[in-house]
């Protein structure tokens, strides 16, 4: 089998969920020679795409759930706890809240560290 991940697949490298992770990606065993260097990767008009393909209002920039929901994975309560988790989020996980806006600012870093380019309003 070992067909390549959707093109998309990289944006979700490092961030939890998705069948990617920032180790297959950076040791390029899961990665085809065609495939552009995740440097190279415009999260921007990525997620813009696929918030528009979505057909529903999405804003990935300031929502994290709007952003799972853009790259097509399950936004629900427990999976983003899940991924609070997996990036070590010391906070109250039953103040949803304070845990949404952390954990959007914290892929958005990830993003940023695995060398996604993004709008600057985003970047630290």
């Amino acid at each position: 089998q070992g067909a390549a991940p959707p093109a998309t697949a990289p944006v979700t490298a490092g961030v939890g969920g998705g069948n990617t992770t920032a180790g297959a990606t950076a040791g390029g065993t899961a990665t085809g020679a065609a495939q552009a260097p995740l440097s190279e990767v415009d999260v921007e008009k990525i997620l813009d795409d696929l918030a528009q393909q979505s057909g529903q209002k999405l804003n990935w920039r300031t929502s994290i759930v709007d952003t799972m929901k853009a790259l097509g994975l399950d936004s629900s309560l427990e999976h983003r706890k899940e991924l609070a988790r997996e990036l070590q989020y010391n906070g109250d996980m039953n103040d949803s809240a304070a845990m949404n806006t952390w954990l959007h600012k914290r892929v958005m870093q990830e993003l940023a560290r695995n060398g996604g380019k993004l709008p600057p309003e985003l970047q630290d």
